[in-house]
């Protein structure tokens, strides 16, 4: 048993601030949350760590990301100059992604892994590519993910632009993860079924992925650039979300990333089904694609939550841009989204829904993923203003400690489940070797 004490308790639950708190924790579970006093009479023999007066707060989860992504980072790419999003897509990540191999995978997944828990990320949901290495690649990623001791969604990207033989290949994949986790309940791990977008999948295609995913949550690029939009309607007379649909792909689980360039009805369609969008306004940002429409979204009721695309493994930094984003490009500094409902209350409820666990709150029965940021606020924090402290006050660099499903991955900021100078040295050898081949 683990008794975290010294701290203010950030629970994302009622009530949402504890000064002086603490949480106790069995096995992969939060048994208790109160005051140190009554936590410290009630279990006498707990190992306590200590919060030394920074704050106690549940992991955070980043419901869109590519671990891959990882070793795109400095990659040398002379002449790369893309003018849109196809251009990015053809200059850059479909020449990483042909040139990854299944160590190139496991030592992506490592390092991004690495970053998110010394971030405080304690889930992530990730989205894979690698056409030249399909089979067996997400074993790779669960390797990596387990070793490490991080929760992971995972799913492979079915495409056209590889061939039949790779439409097979990712589906095959995709189901092939998805029977395992269902068959052996790792504790860590859970699937979706991955596609790419809908300007890289034929109806075909579609078809045959909606039939092989069964039950499964689809996860899958929705409408990122206008491009996506335009081919759509061009090429199949409906507009991405609506054509998605009409193959039966938006079921349970679902997560509709981006959403930059839908209306109002493929809204309207998204909130009938129950899927989940996901926002990735640095991605976004980055790519040059626009905004996404999330205070309509939310008026009308869909479930927004937040990711990076694998911009960062920070969630702290990806609420500040969410937060900056709409504020900037619609000119207003009191516009902006409730970007603390897309952060924790959606994405608890989306993750919690991946994994069938509780997932996200400091509260007895909730999986006990924790940490621990050295801020130590200047002003009241409050139930009423905490989401003002993690806005303006709090980031990833703070984490001192991380508890996964009740283990300590991370303590004082140190790696507790693996080397990792050792991984950092294998994996720029790894990364070495890849760029080579792009």
């Amino acid at each position: 048993m683990k008794l975290l004490v010294n701290g203010t308790v950030l629970t994302n639950d009622d009530p949402m601030v504890l000064a002086a708190g603490a949480v106790a924790m069995e096995a992969d579970k939060i048994i208790a949350v109160g005051t140190k006093a009554d936590l410290r009479a009630l279990y006498p023999e707990a190992e306590l760590i200590d919060a030394r007066g920074g704050i106690i707060m549940p992991g955070m989860l980043n419901t869109h990301m590519h671990m891959y992504s990882a070793f795109a980072r400095g990659m040398p790419l002379p002449g790369f100059r893309p003018r849109d999003f196809v251009g990015i897509l053809e200059g850059l990540w479909w020449k990483l992604d042909k040139a990854l191999t299944a160590e190139a995978n496991y030592y992506s997944a490592l390092i991004s892994g690495i970053e998110a828990i010394q971030n405080g990320t304690t889930t992530l949901v990730d989205h894979h590519a690698s056409p030249n290495a399909i089979a067996g690649s997400l074993d790779e990623l669960a390797r990596a993910g387990t070793e490490l001791g991080i929760r992971c969604c995972l799913s492979y990207e079915v495409s056209d632009r590889d061939g039949q033989g790779s439409i097979r290949a990712g589906i095959a994949e995709n189901q092939r993860f998805a029977q395992w986790c269902k068959h052996t309940k790792p504790e860590l791990m859970a699937a979706s079924f991955g596609l790419h977008a809908s300007f890289t999948l034929s109806d075909q295609t579609l078809e045959m992925c909606a039939e092989a995913a069964g039950d499964t949550g689809i996860h899958i690029h929705t409408a990122e650039a206008a491009s996506d939009r335009q081919h759509s309607l061009q090429h199949h007379g409906l507009p991405v979300a609506a054509r998605l649909d009409k193959f039966g792909l938006w079921r349970q689980n679902s997560l509709a990333i981006h959403c930059v360039h839908i209306d109002s009805e493929e809204m309207a369609l998204l909130k009938e089904r129950g899927v989940n969008v996901i926002h990735n306004p640095e991605s976004n940002m980055g790519n040059a694609v626009g905004r996404a429409d999330v205070p309509t979204m939310l008026e009308m009721g869909l479930q927004v939550g937040l990711g990076t695309d694998g911009y960062t493994t920070d969630m702290f930094e990806g609420i500040k841009v969410a937060n900056l984003l709409h504020k900037h490009d619609l000119g207003d500094p009191a516009a902006g989204i409730p970007v603390d409902k897309l952060a924790f209350s959606s994405n608890t409820e989306i993750v919690s829904a991946l994994f069938g666990k509780k997932i996200g709150r400091l509260a007895p029965g909730w999986q006990a993923d924790v940490i621990v940021l050295d801020y130590q606020p200047y002003t009241p924090l409050t139930a009423e203003n905490w989401f003002g402290h993690v806005l303006m006050g709090m980031s990833g660099a703070q984490v001192r400690t991380t508890i996964v499903n009740g283990r300590t991955v991370l303590e004082n900021r140190e790696l507790k489940t693996i080397d990792k100078e050792k991984v950092y040295y294998q994996a720029k050898q790894c990364a070495q070797e890849t760029w080579k081949q792009v």
